[in-house]
């Protein structure tokens, strides 16, 4: 299976720097040599979040190459049929390029409030959009299921539906991968975590009788030698999440460009097939020029793989 490494856009201001200039990051990435630029998704949360459609449609107008990944995208906050068109629009402006994450969320309730959507809900209502969504995304006439029960008429443009990743770190996230996608992918994990949920879904597979997803990983990283690096680090990572630091420090890529290129080396020799890369930092124009680095440090490693 061919190794993606992507990084993600700087969507979220946890550091209060402001709004960065997103068409410049995404062709700054396509310059470094990223695979995919991606977007994460709330509609509200501890810090500001640019809206990853919107982001993705600009990613799309100043690259060639990139693909353009959801990672991931809170299907069930949004109207089912609207969700369709506009993934389905970005994959035709694009030019094909999108990779598709889904994610059931939950960590802000508020933000499920103010979308009408019950938050104990979440879960069923993925897996209901999920079921015909492949359809929707090609143009044929579907019934979003309950607890819907919507018909949804044959939408266009169309060009193909996306690869189809399932974010999470629980165990029904992993059997929703085996169910509906091509990939799953998990945040907060070491190696020892990887190959267990690659066991796992081995596993779930086998009982389904389908095929075994590949494995995708979200990783902070932040490429500096020092101290200053770890605190900078922490404080984007809080700011983010409003969680401590070091209840997930060690599953952050520290340090220098070599420190950095081994520790994700190691997970992709643990059998991560995606790859996505957010820079913890302030400036992250900085980080993507110290990730180009890193990104050539671990094609080496891909190719011995």
């Amino acid at each position: 299976m061919v190794t993606s490494i992507g990084v993600m856009l700087p969507i979220s201001d946890p550091l209060g720097v402001g709004t960065a200039d997103i068409p410049a990051a995404a062709r700054h990435l396509e310059q470094i040599g990223a695979d995919t630029v991606w977007a994460g998704d709330h509609l509200a949360f501890h810090t500001p979040l640019v809206e990853p459609t919107v982001t993705l449609a600009t990613a799309a107008a100043v690259t060639e190459r990139v693909r353009l990944g959801f990672g991931v995208l809170l299907l069930a906050l949004r109207q089912p049929a609207w969700a369709a068109k506009q993934i389905s629009s970005l994959q035709a402006v694009s030019g094909g390029r999108v990779v598709l994450g889904v994610g059931v969320g939950g960590e802000n309730p508020e933000e499920w409030e103010a979308a009408g959507i019950p938050l104990r809900e979440r879960a069923r209502r993925t897996d209901a959009i999920l079921s015909v969504l492949p359809q929707m995304l090609s143009g044929t006439a579907v019934t979003v299921p309950a607890p819907y029960d919507l018909p949804v008429p044959a939408l266009g443009p169309t060009a193909g539906v996306p690869p189809l990743w399932i974010g999470g770190r629980s165990d029904e996230a992993l059997r929703r991968a085996v169910r509906f996608a091509d990939g799953w992918l998990g945040m907060w994990a070491d190696e020892r975590r990887v190959l267990r949920a690659r066991e796992q879904l081995q596993t779930v597979a086998a009982q389904e009788g389908r095929a075994v997803p590949r494995t995708g990983l979200h990783v902070f990283v932040h490429v500096e030698d020092g101290e200053s690096g770890r605190a900078e680090a922490a404080a984007f990572v809080t700011g983010q999440y409003q969680l401590p630091f070091e209840k997930v420090e060690r599953y952050v890529a520290l340090g220098s460009v070599g420190q950095v290129t081994e520790q994700l080396a190691g997970l992709l020799t643990s059998g991560v097939d995606e790859l996505l890369l957010h820079p913890a930092a302030g400036d992250h124009r900085v980080q993507y020029d110290r990730l180009g680095s890193v990104l050539s440090g671990l094609r080496e490693v891909v190719t011995t793989r």
